[in-house]
């Protein structure tokens, strides 16, 4: 059976209440992302950055999967062949949906960070920049959350997924943020079958194959049905 690659990006939690960086009144459309994205604006004010991811893990906490997390995870579930989850979302949504092979490229909202001796642990819902790590005792801790500037996560693992994929699909993402923008060209160019599953075009459509364009929770379970009943 063939190898399925999925990419996934925002738009496949807008449904369930989380914000894309686009969003009018939103999240992010109070705060400027040098300041709440970067390690410089970390480095600035880490009280800020602390205030606005507590508030984006306390409406994670309160999102549910929908529609098109689920039809993923059985995808997973029922294919025969293997099903690779890589996203850049930070929620937890893939997983409380049942996937279970799934690469946080951006890191994760439940998880946090030494900034001083790289050291990993459960995030708390609420961080505070007096946090200290609890194995070097630094006032260091920050979410475990890769920032513009900074290096994806599993990426030497995620070019060999790519190259291995029969199909690759991505969903819900605006084809502007590298190096996931770039995916869609390194699996199609590996042979892959590619496909984009978007509420409109992304920045990169030409890189794809296949085209589909609605609501995630209506098109990704139509793209899941047509492979495993095919």
């Amino acid at each position: 059976m063939d190898k399925i690659v999925i990419l996934t990006g925002a738009g496949i939690s807008a449904e369930s209440g989380l914000g894309t960086f686009r969003d009018e009144g939103g999240l992010w459309a109070q705060h400027r992302l040098e300041d709440v994205a970067t390690p410089e604006g970390f480095a600035r004010d880490p009280a800020l950055v602390h205030r606005f991811y507590n508030a984006r893990r306390v409406q994670a906490a309160g999102a549910a999967p929908n529609a098109a997390h689920h039809a993923l995870a059985r995808l997973e579930a029922e294919y025969g062949g293997d099903v690779l989850v890589v996203t850049q979302n930070v929620d937890g949504l893939h997983e409380a949906a049942g996937s279970r092979n799934v690469l946080h490229m951006h890191g994760a909202l439940s998880g946090a960070l030494c900034a001083a001796c790289d050291h990993r642990w459960p995030a708390p819902l609420e961080m505070f920049p007096h946090d200290t790590c609890p194995r070097c005792h630094a006032q260091a801790a920050r979410p475990d959350i890769v920032w513009f500037g900074e290096m994806s996560y599993h990426m030497e693992d995620i070019w060999a997924h790519l190259e291995e994929a029969d199909i690759f699909a991505a969903i819900g993402t605006s084809g502007q943020v590298y190096p996931a923008a770039a995916f869609g060209q390194h699996a199609g160019r590996a042979g892959a079958h590619t496909i984009e599953l978007n509420l409109e075009a992304s920045a990169n459509v030409r890189d794809f194959t296949e085209v589909r364009q609605g609501v995630a929770s209506v098109i990704v379970p139509e793209w899941v049905d047509g492979i495993l009943y095919r």
